[in-house]
């Protein structure tokens, strides 16, 4: 597919999506339009096993269109371009393929909800964060207020969202918002490298495994347990559980069919 502020590729099964909409890779519509049909590319092809979210240039995404946002005239229709967003940013959290986010530059309002929406988030040394929508008047509307408490805590999420404030990649790698802090040049390949090393594994285990931490996640701790054993059971009966479990007793790297 062609499309005009997204860019994708494919290597080694792993997909790098370049979201490429100058000056600082805004989400307009027709960015996350794109961009959904960039996920919706990921997650129904079966030669992709992982893919890496980043952002052309020295920005990552600077946020919603702010543009956009303007014209918005009364609450159904600041509703609806909440959840129209939202409908795409969720899209990667539930997908069965794990996203990763290599934060390679200023990620900021609707750039860090997409960021926390991916399974796993690489950022640069040089990158900051934040979720300034406070500022504009306004607060977050793709998700933020939500995935932020739930990655690191509520009176942290309480403090960025209302003071606006942005936050370097270091104290986001202390608070625990992003996986790793590596050097901005590298953030990339950092990226794709940490998406490889998950492609080597079997493809139904890793979404049972996503699927076991989302859902169970908003479980109680009786009830997550229990749908873990159920997902257990069911890689139980893969061909990957056999090949993987063989190759362990045999002493020999597995080969994984993703069946």
């Amino acid at each position: 597919m062609e499309w005009q502020n997204i860019k994708m590729t494919v290597e080694d099964r792993v997909a790098t999506i370049v979201i490429d909409h100058p000056p600082a890779n805004a989400l307009n519509s027709p960015t996350m339009n794109e961009l959904s049909q960039a996920i919706d590319e990921v997650i129904s092809n079966s030669e992709i096993k992982a893919a890496v979210i980043t952002g052309a240039g020295m920005f990552f995404i600077a946020g919603a269109d702010i543009n956009e946002i303007a014209t918005l005239k009364n609450a159904k229709q600041g509703e609806e371009i909440c959840l129209t967003g939202q409908g795409v940013i969720n899209k990667i959290e539930k997908s069965p393929k794990p996203f990763i986010a290599a934060i390679n530059g200023m990620c900021l309002g609707g750039g860090l909800e997409l960021a926390m929406a991916c399974h796993l988030r690489v950022c640069g040394d040089r990158a900051q964060v934040g979720q300034p929508e406070i500022n504009l008047g306004i607060i977050p509307g793709f998700g933020g207020t939500q995935r932020l408490a739930r990655l690191v805590n509520q009176s942290r999420a309480m403090e960025l969202i209302l003071t606006g404030d942005r936050i370097s990649a270091q104290e986001a790698y202390r608070i625990g918002l992003v996986n790793k802090v590596v050097p901005n040049m590298d953030v990339v390949k950092q990226a794709v490298g940490l998406a490889k090393k998950i492609t080597s594994k079997g493809a139904v285990a890793v979404a049972k495994a996503i699927e076991a931490i989302k859902t169970g996640y908003e479980m109680k701790l009786e009830d997550g347990l229990k749908y873990e054993a159920k997902l257990f059971g069911e890689i139980c009966e893969t061909e990957d559980m056999k090949e993987g479990v063989s190759a362990f007793i045999q002493k020999r790297q597995p080969k994984f069919s993703d069946k």
